[in-house]
């Protein structure tokens, strides 16, 4: 039996899945098409992943050895796979589907990232905190900022503007149109409990990626989460997808328990864990050095010693003064 196709995602907080946009996408897409077929899903929490680069979660590793870490290929393979979630729509509903998730792409997600990637006290006392802790060392003093660029260039893509840079006028705007799709969203929705039909399409799982973080992190500077618990119908769509595919994935940073005491048994796992240790250790001094080489941090230079030219013998020196001196 062919082993079963593996997603490694970014781990739960704030009472979530995942922390992850991209994630919690992918994680109701598998989760919600695994149970109407009634098969199960593998599903990994990854620190960092050797096969991707920095960043870049979610992953799916097949059963065919080849690992996907664009969230647009994910979801075309579980197409394949036959993880359709818009199988029952039709013609007219998958349109609409489509229309909202670019206006989701064109007016929340600048919005979501200028929230936590850009803002100041947002990015300093959450964001990077965040990504730091739940990085191996040494990769956790640079991978956050790295990651912060990477997102800074996708809200220039997404907002046309090259040199756009961070202030006062950006948020508002960035906000207004924030504001603008989450109404058209809570006006689609109404009193439905998913946008089409009985059972989550597509644009659920989106819409859910987008709005969850925003609902459920404690953030310094929370104006869009205030605007978002302000529309009920949107806030309790978040909370009943929690409620029907990760009843007990989400972690509350308030809940985090003291360790237990270890049990008698436990200390026959020790020299294992100490392996695992200093296996994960040596990776991460391999990938800072891997990294420090791709970005041109270090720079190996080949030098080549040239050979010494062996001193002149003395009989032949004198030979040659005695022939000058006949």
């Amino acid at each position: 039996m062919a082993a079963p196709d593996e997603l490694f995602c970014w781990e739960g907080d704030w009472g979530l899945p995942s922390v992850s946009t991209d994630c919690l996408v992918v994680l109701v897409r598998v989760r919600s098409a695994s149970l109407r077929r009634k098969k199960s899903s593998k599903t990994s929490h990854a620190l960092l992943l050797p096969m991707v680069s920095p960043g870049s979660l979610p992953a799916l590793r097949t059963n065919q050895n080849e690992t996907l870490s664009r969230p647009s290929d994910i979801i075309i393979h579980l197409r394949k796979q036959k993880f359709n979630a818009d199988f029952d729509l039709s013609a007219k509903e998958g349109a609409d589907s489509l229309a909202f998730i670019s206006l989701l792409e064109e007016k929340l997600m600048p919005a979501l990232i200028y929230t936590f990637w850009v803002e100041p006290k947002n990015f300093v006392e959450v964001t990077r905190r965040w990504y730091a802790e739940h990085m191996m060392f040494p990769l956790n003093f640079f991978l956050p900022g790295r990651m912060q660029s990477r997102q800074l260039e996708k809200l220039r893509l997404l907002r046309g503007d090259e040199h756009l840079e961070a202030g006062e006028e950006l948020e508002k705007e960035l906000y207004r149109d924030a504001a603008e799709c989450m109404n058209l969203l809570s006006q689609r929705l109404g009193s439905h409990k998913f946008f089409f039909g009985d059972s989550p399409s597509s644009l659920d799982a989106y819409v859910f990626g987008h709005l969850a973080p925003i609902l459920k992190c404690k953030l310094p500077n929370g104006k869009l989460q205030q605007h978002l618990k302000s529309l009920d119908n949107l806030s309790d769509f978040c909370s009943n997808i929690l409620l029907l595919y990760f009843p007990r994935d989400g972690r509350e940073p308030s809940a985090q328990k003291a360790p237990a005491a270890p049990e008698a048994g436990d200390f026959d796992n020790v020299p294992n864990k100490r392996r695992k240790q200093f296996l994960s250790a040596l990776f991460a001094l391999g990938a800072m050095l891997s990294y420090a080489l791709l970005t041109g941090m270090v720079s190996i230079q080949h030098g080549h010693q040239e050979a010494l030219e062996e001193p002149p013998d003395p009989e032949h020196i004198g030979a040659h003064e005695e022939e000058g001196d006949g």
